[in-house]
């Protein structure tokens, strides 16, 4: 057999040098979409089976996945519903309200005005493109029990259908926790004090009347929130002291460094913004389990 040459012994190498840096650009690409935040940034992150961080967000990114959960919940739609549209949506946008796109797409899940979804402004209001992705899943046939991939691309149309299923675990996993299944799942890190200055040195920017409103907005009249001067408090009705109580605490938390929410308190835990980095703790105060409690910067 000819002796190969200098070159051709060279080529497994760099072919394994070429593969390497594929999947180190691919590392990146995640780690920059998805991956770990340092702990220092504001952040919210994921807790998986174990406890362990398996996942962490940018802030707006955990908002906007939270408004796509709680419009999901409005509708009354299945857990199954809100995989499949968070999915899509990291695969569309990253979760976040984009203002640019393909050709005309705009917003979480890049909608064309011109291809019937809403106006530009529609489009770019998450709640208004929420609801439109779920008008047209529902209409989709047993889309529950489908592929992922299946049902997403039957509402998007994308030129690149299996790209959704890389974002299936990752999306179960939010689901999982903003829907309230998972408890004390999701919890955010963010400066009490960069957001005070921000704010005008501490003043308040909103109040329980805009956390009341956008709460109604997004989840519908069935959530009921009452409160005082600085605080909020989410009443449940019986029978719903579990995964409901956790699906609002987990949206609180979520829009909590947007509304200035420093404190939440559900059942036998509390978060708390000045110490968010210990994540949900044990409430050593009266439990709350028939409401969930939320106090304003």
């Amino acid at each position: 057999m000819p002796e190969r040459t200098t070159a051709e012994r060279r080529r497994p190498w760099l072919r394994g040098v070429s593969a390497t840096l594929v999947l180190v650009g691919l590392g990146a690409y995640a780690w920059a979409q998805f991956g770990p935040d340092p702990t220092d940034e504001p952040h919210c992150a994921v807790a998986g089976a174990d406890g362990e961080t398996a996942m962490t967000l940018a802030l707006p990114q955990a908002a906007n996945a939270a408004t796509i959960e709680a419009v999901a919940s409005s509708r009354g739609l299945p857990e199954r519903a809100v995989t499949i549209a968070i999915a899509t949506a990291m695969q569309e946008s990253s979760l976040r309200n984009l203002d640019y796109g393909d050709r005309d797409s705009l917003g979480l899940f890049q909608q064309r005005p011109s291809q019937g979804w809403g106006t530009p402004e529609e489009v770019t209001d998450p709640v208004f493109a929420a609801g439109a992705f779920y008008d047209r899943l529902v209409e989709i046939d047993g889309y529950e029990s489908m592929a992922l991939t299946v049902a997403a691309q039957e509402v998007q149309r994308s030129a690149f259908p299996d790209e959704y299923a890389k974002h299936e675990e990752e999306a179960a996993l939010l689901a999982g926790a903003l829907t309230g299944r998972d408890a004390a799942a999701l919890s955010c890190v963010w400066s009490v004090g960069e957001r005070a200055e921000r704010a005008g040195g501490g003043a308040r920017v909103g109040g329980p009347d805009e956390v009341h409103a956008l709460m109604v907005r997004e989840f519908g009249e069935g959530v009921r929130p009452l409160g005082g001067e600085g605080s909020v408090t989410v009443p449940l009705d019986e029978g719903e002291e579990t995964s409901r109580g956790w699906e609002l605490a987990h949206w609180a938390m979520a829009h909590s460094e947007e509304l200035g929410i420093e404190r939440i308190t559900y059942g036998d835990h509390v978060w708390d913004a000045r110490s968010a980095g210990e994540g949900w703790r044990e409430n050593a105060e009266e439990g709350a389990d028939g409401e969930v409690r939320l106090a304003l910067l």
